[in-house]
């Protein structure tokens, strides 16, 4: 770990943190407008972060919302990443995942079923 009042790049911060796959994702994110640091929206990649920071960014379909807790030499393993930060996120319910839709009737019709529909359906010439 670093030593206190040391400061680091966010797209690094968040590439360490493991919240990016790639140091460039992490950077586009934060080029975008889509992080937060302290409320504030932050548009350079190089911007500073020191612990005690609060970041606020999208993740898949969620926003987290993390307290920097430490800043972190290298790229380690989740549970060495995990101690870099405190998520501050609400818990991710099965209420707030949309259900899958369903539909009427038993999937894709049969081409027997098709025909009938172009039969009986409008646009028959009769």
């Amino acid at each position: 770990m670093a030593a206190d009042g040391a400061k680091i790049r966010l797209d690094k911060w968040l590439w360490h943190a493991r919240f990016f796959k790639t140091r460039t994702l992490a950077a586009k994110e934060v080029s975008a407008g889509h992080v937060r640091v302290n409320g504030t929206r932050v548009a350079k990649p190089a911007h500073s972060v020191a612990p005690e920071d609060v970041l606020t960014f999208p993740q898949a379909r969620a926003v987290r919302v993390v307290r920097v807790l430490a800043i972190g030499t290298r790229r380690g393993p989740a549970p060495e990443a995990q101690a870099l930060y405190d998520d501050l996120s609400p818990p991710v319910s099965e209420e707030t995942v949309p259900a899958a839709p369903k539909y009427e009737g038993k999937g894709r019709p049969t081409k027997r079923d098709r025909r009938k529909l172009d039969l009986n359906g409008p646009g028959t010439l009769e």
